[in-house]
C-alpha cells in the first residue's frame, strides 16, 4: 500500500477531524485529504489567531479553506499567557503548542468532531528536537500525515497533483520563531520582526529580487536578515536595500543564507 493509500486508511479510521491549519503546506495537504477522504462535513479547520501569525498566513488559510468547501474557525489563543513561551527558551515550541491544543480540543469536542489533527510529517519526526509535536501528543492530537509515512516532498508532489496552490509554499514558521532564544518573546518583538520582514520583501522586489525564503531574525538590538543562499551575494552588494529594516540598532545579512530552524543553531553549538 502506497503513502497516499495508507493516508486515506487512517483517515477514513478517525471518522472526523479537526485540522490544526497553519496555513502551511503540510496541513493544507491535510486538510484537502480529510475533505477528499470523509466530506467536508466530516471535517472543520481551524486557524488560530494571536500575535505570532503573520497577517498574510491568516488571509491565506481562509482563501484556501473555503476552495475546499471546509468550515474556517479562526480561534485566538493566548500564548503569551504562558510563562514558558514569553520566556522563549528552548522549549518555547511546546507552550505555544500546549496552548495551540488547549484551545482546540474543546472546539472539537462542540463540533462533534472525534479528534484533532497536525500536519506533522514523516521528515518531522526525524529531524531530532521537537518539542512542539511533544505536548500536541500529550493531548491527544493524531497525526495522519507521519503514521502514513509521508515525507515533506511527497506531501508537495502530491499536492501539485492535486492542483493544490501551497504545493511549493514556503516554510512560514511562527514570528516567534525569529526571536533569538533567551530573548523574552514580546508583541513589540513579533510586531517588529513583521514589519521588518514586510518592508524588506517589498524592498527586494521592487529591486527586481525574486525572493523565495526570508527571515529576520531579532537577536536583541541586532536584526540578522537571512534570504535565499544563490541571492547573498548580490544583496551583499545592496546594502541601501537593508536599510528598511526598522527599529533595530544595526542590521547584518547572513552570508549563509536562509535556513529553516538556524535559531536551533546555538542549541547545538
Amino acid at each position: 500500500m502506497g503513502s497516499l493509500a495508507r493516508l486515506e486508511a487512517r483517515l477514513a479510521e478517525l471518522g472526523s477531524v479537526l485540522v490544526a491549519f497553519s496555513g502551511g503546506a503540510d496541513s493544507a495537504f491535510l486538510l484537502a485529504a480529510a475533505a477528499r477522504t470523509l466530506g467536508a462535513g466530516n471535517v472543520v479547520a481551524a486557524t488560530a489567531v494571536s500575535a505570532s501569525l503573520p497577517d498574510t498566513e491568516l488571509a491565506e488559510a481562509r482563501a484556501f479553506a473555503a476552495s475546499l468547501g471546509v468550515r474556517h474557525l479562526t480561534p485566538m489563543t493566548d500564548e503569551m499567557s504562558r510563562d514558558g513561551y514569553r520566556a522563549n527558551g528552548a522549549d518555547r515550541c511546546f507552550f505555544c503548542k500546549a496552548e495551540l491544543l488547549d484551545v482546540l480540543v474543546p472546539i472539537a469536542a462542540e463540533h462533534a468532531l472525534a479528534f484533532v489533527a497536525t500536519g506533522t510529517n514523516a521528515d518531522d519526526a526525524l529531524a531530532g528536537f521537537r518539542p512542539g509535536i511533544r505536548a500536541a501528543a500529550e493531548r491527544g492530537a493524531v497525526t495522519p500525515l507521519l503514521d502514513a509515512g509521508l515525507t515533506k516532498a511527497e506531501v508537495r508532489a502530491a499536492s501539485r497533483e492535486w492542483g493544490l496552490a501551497t504545493w511549493d509554499k514556503p516554510a512560514a514558521a511562527c514570528l516567534s520563531s525569529r526571536i533569538a532564544y533567551g530573548i523574552e518573546v514580546s508583541p513589540y518583538r513579533l510586531g517588529r520582526v513583521e514589519r521588518a520582514e514586510s518592508a524588506l520583501r517589498a524592498a527586494l522586489g521592487a529591486a527586481g529580487f525574486e525572493v523565495r525564503d526570508l527571515r529576520v531574525r531579532d537577536l536583541g538590538d541586532v536584526a540578522r536578515v537571512e534570504v535565499d543562499r544563490e541571492l547573498v551575494d548580490q544583496v551583499a552588494a545592496r546594502p541601501d536595500l537593508l536599510e528598511v529594516v526598522d527599529g533595530f540598532a544595526a542590521v547584518e545579512l547572513d552570508p549563509r543564507g536562509f535556513r529553516s530552524g538556524s535559531m536551533n543553531e546555538a542549541l547545538t553549538a
